[in-house]
């Protein structure tokens, strides 16, 4: 009988330097995407799949980050007192009960592999899934949900993937297919972000995975890698070599690289546009400034 998938890893221990100097004091997991943090739509994914224990991977300055998902008692009576019972109901969405939530300290920045490495002792011999929060999915069914379900049927490992243009595979993990069932392929190797021309498909691993504990023990034996980091991907090769039980699943929706600046700009405008409470202004603004565009050029 297949284990059910109650545990995630959330590896939010990077600086984000790329959106310096904002995260020199809001680190980048609490930036807004509308009016959420990039992390509530990972506990959301989580939670809409069936995790029930949540273990961050963080580092120094991340305070804030556990601070958001404690109760604000002074915040919340406020509300009371004013009778604003929905922003009441809102809040509670970001409350985790006690003990549902770990926090663990990665305090060298060598890599995903290393930081899901850190998590081991809290996994013990259960599979587990890995969630990326900077890759937020739109989704009509949530991603990890999707994954969870398609497991059921499979079990072993299993990656997020999607298609991406040939000139952007180098900044991939890329899967080797070895057969190809539509949703589900089978993987035959991964190569972490190829050199150019020499990627063996399209198929890019992304944000989202559900792993054996054996990808910990994996981990634990493995070297650094490309970059000097632990990869994760090497301790998936592993897994291909030894048990045949890698899986790429073809996930229904948009994803969105949240930690690119173009990226998370884009998210904003679609996740803006999806809001029925905005929706019509901001498109008709969007409308707007599109024509002005148009005319100057």
């Amino acid at each position: 009988m297949k284990k059910k998938i109650t545990k995630a890893i959330f590896p939010v221990a990077g600086l984000g330097t790329r959106f310096l100097p904002a995260t020199k004091s809001i680190p980048k997991e609490i930036m807004t995407l509308v009016d959420r943090p990039l992390i509530q739509y990972a506990i959301d994914e989580a939670r809409a799949a069936g995790i029930k224990e949540f273990i961050f991977v963080t580092s120094r300055g991340k305070s804030a980050l556990e601070d958001y998902f404690d109760h604000s008692p002074e915040l919340e009576a406020t509300l009371r007192r004013k009778d604003k019972n929905d922003l009441l109901d809102l809040l509670k969405s970001t409350n985790m009960d006690s003990g549902a939530i770990a926090y663990l300290r990665q305090n060298r920045p060598l890599g995903l592999g290393h930081a899901v490495w850190c998590a081991r002792r809290l996994i013990a011999n259960e599979p587990f899934a890995v969630i990326l929060p900077d890759d937020v999915i739109a989704a009509e069914t949530p991603c990890l949900q999707q994954m969870v379900e398609a497991h059921a049927e499979t079990g072993g490992n299993m990656v997020a993937a999607m298609e991406v243009p040939a000139d952007k595979a180098s900044s991939y993990g890329i899967l080797d297919v070895k057969e190809d069932h539509g949703a589900m392929v089978s993987v035959k190797g991964m190569v972490e972000k190829p050199n150019e021309g020499t990627a063996p498909s399209n198929l890019a691993v992304i944000g989202r995975y559900i792993l054996t504990p054996e990808i910990m023990t994996n981990l634990n034996k493995i070297k650094s890698g490309k970059g000097g980091e632990i990869q994760l991907t090497d301790a998936i090769a592993h897994e291909i070599e030894n048990s045949d039980n890698v899986y790429g699943f073809r996930f229904k929706g948009q994803r969105y690289d949240c930690g690119s600046k173009a990226g998370f700009l884009q998210a904003t405008v679609a996740f803006g546009l999806s809001r029925p409470d905005l929706c019509d202004e901001f498109g008709d603004f969007l409308q707007d400034l599109m024509s002005i565009r148009a005319a100057a050029q």
